[in-house]
């Protein structure tokens, strides 16, 4: 099948090279519009951007979906079908209706669960032990089309939305060259998605990632661990900003109150609503990306809370 890739961050990117490497042919790739990244805000090429154009395609950055220049020249390269992976724009009915085939989304999550901008985030902060992802064919609302094919990973204790989403990112490019090669031969039918199970998965703020240390340790680790790395849990000290990286609960420490700092040379504690959490890396503002002990050393925090 001739395609027309839509996609832009990273996690897109393991499914834009296994189109290449497949059978079908990807006529031309849309991405979102340069942006500043970095302290400099520095305009830079999507990842997904990047790829496509050291494979000499195409590539269509729209500002919206639904500008005319877009739509006629998506006409006029008549693709078969548009794989979409975390493309990051709403797609109009006008657009929708291009391609024969629609456009097929492949999103991280199993649907109906955790419908939305930011599943992966979503399942580690409920604590799920497996999730997966979907391919579907893209309707108006949110993540509600049919869905043609699935696929499940496990949720470690440890990962980080992170780690999960490169998982399921490599595993998901090839369930959706598996769907797209599906469509082609007629092998493969897409069914609604059931009514019951349907959880919604909002994209997650800079103050959603604020830690309440008054919170249970299980809480405070899903927390740090679903908010890394976007879009970073932090806490404050002495009135600064402090950046955290993934902590551990810690079962074996004494109780600390809520907020509580406890150092020593070996490890860094905070006091929660059940048992301490052990901090890991830390980044106070301004600052690089530290060890907590090395942090511990430099501020000294005696019996300071966060």
């Amino acid at each position: 099948m001739k395609l027309v890739f839509a996609g832009t961050p990273e996690a897109a990117v393991p499914s834009l090279r296994a189109l290449l490497e497949s059978r079908h042919e990807v006529a031309a790739v849309v991405t979102r519009p340069d942006a500043g990244a970095g302290r400099g805000r520095r305009v830079s090429v999507s990842p997904v951007g990047q790829v496509a154009a050291e494979a000499g395609i195409e590539v269509l950055k729209p500002e919206k979906a639904s500008d005319p220049a877009f739509l006629d020249r998506l006409r006029e390269i008549g693709p078969d079908c548009c794989p979409v992976v975390a493309y990051g724009a709403l797609l109009r009915e006008e657009a929708l209706g291009i391609p024969r085939h629609g456009w097929v989304n492949l999103h991280f999550s199993l649907l109906p669960a955790w419908r939305g901008a930011a599943p992966v985030q979503h399942a580690v902060l409920a604590g799920d032990d497996v999730t997966g992802a979907a391919t579907f064919r893209i309707e108006t609302g949110l993540d509600t089309g049919p869905v043609f094919g699935v696929l499940t990973e496990p949720v470690r204790p440890d990962d980080t939305s992170g780690d999960l989403l490169d998982r399921l990112a490599h595993a998901g490019a090839g369930l959706l060259v598996r769907t797209l090669d599906g469509i082609e031969s007629g092998e493969l039918t897409a069914r609604p998605q059931g009514a019951e199970g349907v959880s919604h998965a909002p994209k997650l703020t800079p103050e959603d990632a604020r830690v309440d240390f008054g919170a249970p340790a299980l809480r405070v680790d899903r927390l740090v661990r679903a908010c890394t790395p976007a879009p970073g849990a932090w806490t404050t000290f002495r009135g600064g900003r402090l950046k955290l990286g993934p902590v551990r609960p810690a079962e074996d420490a004494a109780p600390l109150p809520p907020g509580r700092v406890a150092a020593d040379k070996h490890r860094v504690l905070v006091g929660t609503a059940t048992h301490p959490v052990e901090l890991g890396e830390v980044q106070p503002q301004g600052k690089r990306r530290m060890a907590a002990v090395e942090w511990a050393r430099g501020v000294r925090p005696g019996e300071a809370d966060l």
